[in-house]
Protein backbone atom coordinates (compact mmCIF):
# COMPACT_ATOMS: atom_id res chain seq x y z
CA UNK A 1 0.00 0.00 0.00
CA UNK A 2 1.76 3.16 -1.01
CA UNK A 3 1.86 6.50 1.13
CA UNK A 4 -0.74 8.91 1.53
CA UNK A 5 -0.64 11.58 -0.82
CA UNK A 6 -0.91 15.33 0.48
CA UNK A 7 -0.49 17.62 -2.52
CA UNK A 8 -0.99 17.23 -6.20
CA UNK A 9 1.39 15.29 -8.48
CA UNK A 10 3.19 13.28 -5.70
CA UNK A 11 5.00 10.57 -6.99
CA UNK A 12 4.06 6.88 -5.86
CA UNK A 13 6.35 5.99 -2.54
CA UNK A 14 5.51 2.72 -1.28
CA UNK A 15 8.47 0.27 1.12
CA UNK A 16 9.35 -2.05 -2.34
CA UNK A 17 10.34 1.50 -3.65
CA UNK A 18 12.44 2.42 -0.86
CA UNK A 19 13.79 -0.84 -0.75
CA UNK A 20 14.26 -0.92 -4.49
CA UNK A 21 16.54 2.38 -4.37
CA UNK A 22 18.77 1.65 -0.71
CA UNK A 23 19.42 -2.02 -2.29
CA UNK A 24 20.79 -1.02 -5.76
CA UNK A 25 22.46 2.31 -4.11
CA UNK A 26 23.52 1.19 -0.42
CA UNK A 27 23.64 -2.54 -1.00
CA UNK A 28 25.48 -2.16 2.80
CA UNK A 29 22.28 -1.24 4.20
CA UNK A 30 20.48 -4.07 2.25
CA UNK A 31 19.93 -6.72 5.30
CA UNK A 32 18.53 -4.11 7.28
CA UNK A 33 14.65 -3.46 7.65
CA UNK A 34 12.46 -0.46 6.66
CA UNK A 35 9.58 0.88 8.74
CA UNK A 36 7.32 3.84 7.55
CA UNK A 37 7.56 6.65 10.69
CA UNK A 38 4.34 8.49 10.48
CA UNK A 39 5.44 11.49 10.67
CA UNK A 40 3.55 15.07 10.96
CA UNK A 41 6.02 16.32 8.04
CA UNK A 42 4.28 17.50 4.79
CA UNK A 43 7.21 17.23 2.57
CA UNK A 44 9.00 14.52 3.04
CA UNK A 45 8.19 10.93 3.36
CA UNK A 46 10.00 9.12 5.91
CA UNK A 47 11.03 4.93 6.23
CA UNK A 48 13.36 3.90 9.20
CA UNK A 49 16.47 1.98 8.37
CA UNK A 50 17.37 -0.36 11.18
CA UNK A 51 18.20 1.10 14.18
CA UNK A 52 20.75 4.08 13.36
CA UNK A 53 18.94 5.40 10.16
CA UNK A 54 16.28 7.44 8.27
CA UNK A 55 15.60 7.75 4.36
CA UNK A 56 14.02 10.51 3.53
CA UNK A 57 12.22 11.06 0.07
CA UNK A 58 10.99 14.47 -1.13
CA UNK A 59 7.32 14.58 -1.93
CA UNK A 60 7.78 17.48 -4.33
CA UNK A 61 10.35 19.07 -6.93
CA UNK A 62 10.56 22.15 -4.68
CA UNK A 63 11.88 20.25 -1.62
CA UNK A 64 14.35 18.42 -3.51
CA UNK A 65 17.07 22.08 -3.61
CA UNK A 66 17.02 21.58 0.47
CA UNK A 67 19.30 18.49 -0.17
CA UNK A 68 21.95 20.52 -0.93
CA UNK A 69 20.99 23.11 1.24
CA UNK A 70 21.77 20.50 4.02
CA UNK A 71 24.53 19.12 2.82
CA UNK A 72 26.26 22.20 2.99
CA UNK A 73 24.80 24.07 6.37
CA UNK A 74 23.93 21.65 8.54
CA UNK A 75 27.38 20.48 9.36
CA UNK A 76 27.81 24.24 10.27
CA UNK A 77 24.81 24.72 11.99
CA UNK A 78 25.25 21.35 14.47
CA UNK A 79 28.85 22.57 15.68
CA UNK A 80 26.80 25.63 17.06
CA UNK A 81 23.63 24.48 18.15
CA UNK A 82 22.68 23.44 22.02
CA UNK A 83 20.60 20.49 21.04
CA UNK A 84 21.36 17.76 18.45
CA UNK A 85 20.24 18.59 14.16
CA UNK A 86 19.72 15.83 11.19
CA UNK A 87 22.93 14.67 9.86
CA UNK A 88 22.52 13.73 6.37
CA UNK A 89 25.24 10.63 5.55
CA UNK A 90 23.96 9.50 2.29
CA UNK A 91 22.52 11.16 -0.38
CA UNK A 92 20.61 8.90 -2.75
CA UNK A 93 19.76 9.03 -6.88
CA UNK A 94 16.40 8.99 -8.56
CA UNK A 95 15.66 5.75 -9.84
CA UNK A 96 12.61 3.10 -10.11
CA UNK A 97 10.54 5.63 -11.58
CA UNK A 98 10.99 8.25 -8.09
CA UNK A 99 11.82 11.22 -10.34
CA UNK A 100 14.86 12.91 -7.39
CA UNK A 101 17.64 12.88 -5.33
CA UNK A 102 16.79 11.75 -1.67
CA UNK A 103 18.64 11.12 1.81
CA UNK A 104 19.74 8.88 4.82
CA UNK A 105 20.18 11.03 7.70
CA UNK A 106 20.81 9.64 11.17
CA UNK A 107 17.90 8.90 13.13
CA UNK A 108 17.29 10.96 16.39
CA UNK A 109 15.13 9.36 18.85
CA UNK A 110 12.52 11.73 20.55
CA UNK A 111 8.96 12.12 20.74
CA UNK A 112 7.12 15.13 19.60
CA UNK A 113 5.78 17.08 22.26
CA UNK A 114 1.90 16.83 23.14
CA UNK A 115 0.96 20.17 23.09
CA UNK A 116 -1.44 20.98 26.08
CA UNK A 117 0.14 17.71 27.62
CA UNK A 118 4.13 18.87 28.27
CA UNK A 119 5.91 16.99 31.24
CA UNK A 120 8.12 19.77 32.21
CA UNK A 121 6.46 22.86 30.27
CA UNK A 122 8.32 25.74 31.43
CA UNK A 123 11.43 23.93 31.33
CA UNK A 124 10.32 22.79 28.00
CA UNK A 125 9.84 26.68 27.04
CA UNK A 126 13.58 27.68 28.22
CA UNK A 127 14.96 25.11 26.00
CA UNK A 128 13.64 26.18 23.41
CA UNK A 129 14.21 29.79 24.14
CA UNK A 130 17.97 28.55 24.54
CA UNK A 131 17.40 27.09 20.44
CA UNK A 132 15.99 29.83 19.58
CA UNK A 133 18.85 32.49 20.71
CA UNK A 134 21.66 30.31 19.47
CA UNK A 135 19.93 30.23 16.25
CA UNK A 136 20.24 33.81 16.05
CA UNK A 137 23.72 34.54 17.52
CA UNK A 138 25.44 32.04 14.52
CA UNK A 139 26.92 34.22 12.08
CA UNK A 140 25.28 34.96 8.93
CA UNK A 141 28.35 35.17 6.41
CA UNK A 142 27.22 33.83 2.90
CA UNK A 143 24.27 32.06 4.38
CA UNK A 144 20.94 31.53 2.09
CA UNK A 145 17.75 33.79 2.57
CA UNK A 146 14.74 31.72 4.29
CA UNK A 147 11.48 32.11 1.88
CA UNK A 148 9.99 32.86 5.72
CA UNK A 149 12.44 35.39 6.39
CA UNK A 150 11.08 38.79 4.47
CA UNK A 151 8.91 41.13 5.37
CA UNK A 152 5.75 40.32 6.71
CA UNK A 153 4.04 43.55 4.33
CA UNK A 154 5.04 41.03 1.15
CA UNK A 155 2.95 38.03 2.83
CA UNK A 156 -0.63 40.99 3.63
CA UNK A 157 -2.70 40.58 0.27
CA UNK A 158 -2.89 36.94 -0.01
CA UNK A 159 -2.75 36.24 3.83
CA UNK A 160 -6.17 38.56 4.20
CA UNK A 161 -7.39 36.96 1.28
CA UNK A 162 -7.18 33.58 3.27
CA UNK A 163 -8.52 34.51 6.25
CA UNK A 164 -11.35 35.96 4.30
CA UNK A 165 -12.03 32.49 3.02
CA UNK A 166 -12.02 31.16 6.14
CA UNK A 167 -14.62 33.08 7.54
CA UNK A 168 -17.11 30.74 9.75
CA UNK A 169 -13.88 28.87 10.28
CA UNK A 170 -12.55 31.06 12.28
CA UNK A 171 -13.01 34.95 13.38
CA UNK A 172 -12.09 36.61 10.60
CA UNK A 173 -12.48 40.33 11.97
CA UNK A 174 -10.48 39.42 14.86
CA UNK A 175 -7.66 37.60 13.00
CA UNK A 176 -7.87 40.39 10.44
CA UNK A 177 -7.26 42.93 13.45
CA UNK A 178 -4.22 41.03 14.43
CA UNK A 179 -2.64 40.54 11.45
CA UNK A 180 -3.04 44.22 10.37
CA UNK A 181 -1.31 45.46 13.48
CA UNK A 182 1.52 42.97 12.73
CA UNK A 183 2.12 44.46 9.15
CA UNK A 184 2.33 47.28 10.55
CA UNK A 185 4.89 47.22 13.23
CA UNK A 186 8.41 48.24 12.39
CA UNK A 187 10.97 45.34 11.42
CA UNK A 188 14.08 44.00 12.93
CA UNK A 189 16.80 45.88 11.04
CA UNK A 190 19.08 42.84 10.49
CA UNK A 191 18.51 39.61 9.03
CA UNK A 192 19.71 36.42 11.93
CA UNK A 193 19.09 32.61 11.23
CA UNK A 194 16.56 30.72 10.93
CA UNK A 195 15.02 27.67 11.66
CA UNK A 196 11.40 28.30 9.87
CA UNK A 197 9.30 25.85 11.43
CA UNK A 198 9.49 25.45 15.17
CA UNK A 199 5.76 23.21 15.42
CA UNK A 200 5.59 20.39 17.25
CA UNK A 201 6.29 17.97 14.48
CA UNK A 202 9.62 19.30 14.35
CA UNK A 203 10.53 19.00 17.68
CA UNK A 204 11.94 15.95 19.45
CA UNK A 205 11.73 15.93 23.44
CA UNK A 206 12.83 13.51 26.03
CA UNK A 207 12.25 13.41 29.39
CA UNK A 208 10.11 16.66 28.75
CA UNK A 209 13.17 18.47 27.84
CA UNK A 210 14.02 19.87 23.96
CA UNK A 211 16.11 16.29 22.49
CA UNK A 212 16.39 17.74 19.27
CA UNK A 213 14.77 19.88 16.26
CA UNK A 214 14.56 18.44 12.79
CA UNK A 215 13.68 19.22 9.32
CA UNK A 216 15.26 22.44 8.65
CA UNK A 217 13.59 22.49 5.10
CA UNK A 218 13.40 26.29 5.64
CA UNK A 219 16.30 27.55 7.18
CA UNK A 220 18.03 30.68 6.19
CA UNK A 221 18.47 33.95 7.14
CA UNK A 222 15.28 36.78 7.88
CA UNK A 223 13.34 37.98 10.41
CA UNK A 224 14.11 36.93 13.90
CA UNK A 225 10.51 36.93 14.67
CA UNK A 226 9.78 33.96 12.42
CA UNK A 227 10.99 31.79 14.62
CA UNK A 228 9.15 32.93 17.80
CA UNK A 229 5.92 31.27 16.25
CA UNK A 230 6.82 28.24 18.39
CA UNK A 231 5.64 30.33 21.35
CA UNK A 232 1.83 29.47 19.97
CA UNK A 233 2.78 26.53 18.19
CA UNK A 234 3.56 24.61 21.22
CA UNK A 235 3.50 26.67 24.53
CA UNK A 236 0.18 27.64 26.49
CA UNK A 237 -0.06 31.41 28.25
CA UNK A 238 2.26 30.62 31.44
CA UNK A 239 5.06 29.03 29.33
CA UNK A 240 4.54 32.11 25.90
CA UNK A 241 5.83 34.47 29.30
CA UNK A 242 8.72 32.23 30.39
CA UNK A 243 9.69 31.90 26.69
CA UNK A 244 9.46 35.31 26.02
CA UNK A 245 11.24 36.88 29.13
CA UNK A 246 14.09 33.83 28.38
CA UNK A 247 14.43 34.88 24.61
CA UNK A 248 14.30 38.66 25.26
CA UNK A 249 12.25 39.21 22.76
CA UNK A 250 10.95 42.78 22.31
CA UNK A 251 7.62 44.04 21.99
CA UNK A 252 7.68 44.70 18.07
CA UNK A 253 9.48 41.47 17.23
CA UNK A 254 6.62 39.73 19.75
CA UNK A 255 3.61 41.19 17.57
CA UNK A 256 5.65 40.32 14.36
CA UNK A 257 6.02 36.60 16.22
CA UNK A 258 2.58 36.09 16.73
CA UNK A 259 2.07 37.49 12.87
CA UNK A 260 3.90 35.05 11.43
CA UNK A 261 2.23 32.30 13.91
CA UNK A 262 -1.16 33.12 12.30
CA UNK A 263 -0.04 33.34 9.02
CA UNK A 264 1.33 30.37 8.68
CA UNK A 265 -1.72 29.03 10.54
CA UNK A 266 -4.18 30.22 8.38
CA UNK A 267 -2.54 29.01 5.09
CA UNK A 268 -2.16 25.86 6.77
CA UNK A 269 -5.68 25.52 7.72
CA UNK A 270 -7.05 26.89 4.13
CA UNK A 271 -4.18 24.45 2.34
CA UNK A 272 -4.55 20.97 4.72
CA UNK A 273 -8.28 21.29 5.20
CA UNK A 274 -9.01 17.73 3.77
CA UNK A 275 -5.63 16.08 3.71
CA UNK A 276 -3.96 16.28 7.13
CA UNK A 277 -6.24 16.30 10.40
CA UNK A 278 -3.16 16.75 12.99
CA UNK A 279 -2.17 20.19 10.75
CA UNK A 280 -5.41 21.21 10.46
CA UNK A 281 -6.41 20.71 14.45
CA UNK A 282 -2.81 22.08 14.89
CA UNK A 283 -3.39 25.05 13.29
CA UNK A 284 -6.80 25.19 14.65
CA UNK A 285 -5.40 25.49 17.68
CA UNK A 286 -2.73 27.98 16.82
CA UNK A 287 -5.51 30.67 15.62
CA UNK A 288 -7.56 30.22 19.08
CA UNK A 289 -4.39 30.88 20.89
CA UNK A 290 -3.57 33.76 18.78
CA UNK A 291 -6.85 35.21 19.37
CA UNK A 292 -7.13 35.11 23.20
CA UNK A 293 -7.78 38.23 24.32
CA UNK A 294 -6.23 37.07 27.91
CA UNK A 295 -3.08 36.18 25.85
CA UNK A 296 -0.62 38.98 25.80
CA UNK A 297 2.61 36.95 25.91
Amino acid sequence: MGVRKLHQDEPDIDEDLVRALVDEQFPRWADLPLKYVDSHGTQNVLYRLGEEWVVRLPRLPGVVPELAGARQWMPYLAARLPVPVPEQVAEGEPGHGFPWPWAVHRWLPGENPAVGRLDRPGALAEDLAGFVTAMRAIDTAGAPESFRGRPLAERADGTREVIHRLDGTLDSAAALAVWDGAVRTPGAGRDVWLHGDLQPGNLLVSGGRLGAVIDFGCMGTGDPAVDLITAWYVLGGAERRIFREAAAVDDDAWARGRGWALTIAVHELAYYRDVNPFMVRTASRVVGEILDSTDHG
